[in-house]
């Protein structure tokens, strides 16, 4: 299988959300981040930039009546760092969620340097 893009995760934070959800959630994030890495072109249902963010992007994982974000951006063109995750609880995503994935990109940037 050929995949169009690679995913990787910045220090521990996604893991350590990962790892806190039950095996249903696990296995459905892992079959949707299956999907970001072989599919060209991914649904919005599945994946979807920040609105007034620059490079921001949400991974959509809906489970029951459970709602999870995992928020990631794009390094060079095929490689996407998964910085963190959080079950969302509201219509909008909280701003303290998308503040920390901007301080987690830059954060990442200035470690690579």
């Amino acid at each position: 299988m050929k995949f169009h893009r690679q995913v990787y995760y910045y220090k521990g934070y996604f893991k350590d959300f990962y790892n806190k959800q039950d095996p249903a959630v696990r296995k459905k994030i892992d079959w949707i981040i299956g999907l970001v890495q072989e599919l060209e072109i991914i649904p919005s249902k599945f994946f979807s930039h920040i609105e007034g963010t620059e490079g921001i992007f949400e991974i959509r994982v809906m489970i029951r009546r459970n709602i999870f974000r995992i928020f990631c951006f794009f390094d060079e063109d095929q490689l996407i760092i998964l910085l963190h995750g959080f079950q969302k609880k509201t219509q909008k995503t909280p701003k303290n969620e998308i503040t920390k994935a901007i301080r987690l990109r830059e954060e990442y940037y200035e470690q690579k340097k």
